[in-house]
């Protein structure tokens, strides 16, 4: 016999049926990324601490913007040897620019200062190894000591390259033993380090890995005093190549430097928090 039912009670069933259907769906793309078809649905990149204030706290991390707005006229000072770990080193250099002349020192120090407001807002100490942008230095091991002292959870040092016109691309340097074989202590972590920074900051600014140097933007180095004398996990950050033009047209775009900055404090707080921890393959 035919069962009849209040139209206002059908409506209300079909509501339930749709929305429980709605409901399976969003809870089959929650658990496995896929559409109606099981096919894969990109998701946004979200930053592992969006939202939470007080995950960094406690941390301290060190930013070090490369060379310095006063060096080219101390030139006596910054060409001075220093230890450099297991050899001596020049204290500083002048650092590259454009060819439109935007000079590396501005560029590191504005990107530091940005890349710290994330980090403080995210609960983090940040300590910058220089308060502007036209003094002199610090040199090469005064620096590394600046991280050492703070007993820095990480250390970056922001460049950028003056590598050929033709060369693009981002690379990050991570530490080889040094010379003396007192850093061995910090090789594995600023390894790793390196590989979540690389992830977070080509994500970041859809920079391309460095095709003149290195290998997967990855270079490995025993060379660099700041990385021998670090006896916290440290890498040093070559944000794009000056000397070419499109990556230039990049480096003075503050939008773009607002992105780098969200890459690198991105990369920094994964490192931190264990997400993406993957070491990055030691090439040369």
């Amino acid at each position: 016999m035919p069962v009849w039912v209040r139209p206002s009670l059908l409506v209300q069933i079909v509501g339930v049926v749709a929305v429980a259907l709605v409901a399976g769906f969003g809870l089959r793309f929650a658990l496995t990324g896929s559409d109606q078809h099981g096919a894969p649905v990109p998701r946004p990149a979200v930053s592992p601490v969006a939202g939470d204030p007080t995950a960094l706290v406690g941390r301290t991390i060190v930013l070090d913007p490369g060379h310095n707005g006063g060096n080219g006229r101390a030139s006596a000072a910054i060409n001075r040897l220093v230890p450099a770990g297991g050899f001596d080193k020049e204290c500083d250099t002048v650092g590259a620019q454009t060819d439109g002349g935007y000079p590396e020192h501005a560029f590191t120090f504005d990107l530091a200062q940005r890349a710290a407001a994330i980090l403080r807002a995210r609960g983090a100490r940040v300590v910058l190894t220089r308060p502007d942008d036209d003094g002199v230095g610090p040199c090469i091991d005064a620096r590394a000591n600046i991280g050492n002292r703070a007993g820095a959870a990480a250390v970056v040092s922001i460049h950028a390259d003056g590598g050929p016109a033709q060369g693009r691309g981002f690379h990050v340097i991570a530490p080889a033993l040094s010379p003396d074989r007192a850093n061995a202590a910090i090789l594995a972590p600023s390894s790793r380090l390196a590989g979540t920074l690389r992830s977070a900051f080509g994500r970041a600014t859809g920079q391309p890995l460095a095709d003149y140097l290195g290998k997967e933007g990855m270079t490995i180095r025993s060379d660099l005093g700041g990385l021998n004398l670090s006896r916290v996990p440290k890498v040093f950050l070559e944000c794009g190549n000056m000397r070419n033009r499109t990556d230039a047209a990049e480096i003075v775009d503050p939008a773009w430097r607002a992105r780098a900055a969200s890459g690198l404090a991105d990369g920094v707080i994964a490192f931190l928090l264990g997400a993406g921890s993957r070491s990055a393959a030691p090439t040369r």
